[in-house]
């Protein structure tokens, strides 16, 4: 349930702007997750969200490091410098190990990010799956992601 409610988050930060903790509680209990103020704080704090001035002035959450307009690769940069510890290939599937609580953000924003072979991802608490469409795929992102952890 947690993983879901934390993926719902992302989800609804990506989608529209939001300004306080109230506001998203209302946004998830619409999407049928109900939970505390005292749950969305841990799940911001575990998630890594921060506050970032709109251009028309208020703010908005936004995960960490990253920034309006930022390409694919900083952003890719950005969320495996801070918590995924390694990366390993399996014919067409990635995993992806993170620090504990942080995989549904990790394959979250992987997912958001249209990855040239990336048919979907799964995550765990502290593992991520991503299935790619074949092995030249996988070597690939595989190859990036390598780099990126450098």
């Amino acid at each position: 349930m947690k993983s879901a409610r934390q993926m719902e988050i992302l989800r609804i930060i990506q989608a529209q702007d939001v300004e306080t903790q109230e506001q998203l509680l209302e946004q998830l209990k619409i999407r049928g997750y109900s939970a505390t103020q005292a749950t969305i704080s841990r799940d911001i704090k575990q998630l890594r969200l921060v506050k970032e001035l709109r251009h028309q002035g208020g703010y908005r959450y936004v995960p960490s490091g990253s920034k309006a307009g930022a390409n694919s690769a900083s952003r890719l940069r950005n969320i495996f410098k801070e918590g995924v510890t390694s990366v390993e290939l399996a014919q067409n599937i990635v995993v992806v190990k993170t620090m504990p609580g942080l995989a549904s953000a990790a394959c979250s924003a992987l997912d958001g990010m249209e990855i040239p072979g990336m048919v979907g991802s799964l995550a765990g608490d502290d593992t991520g799956i991503l299935i790619m469409r074949d092995v030249a795929s996988a070597e690939a992102f595989s190859s990036e992601v390598h780099k990126l952890l450098k």
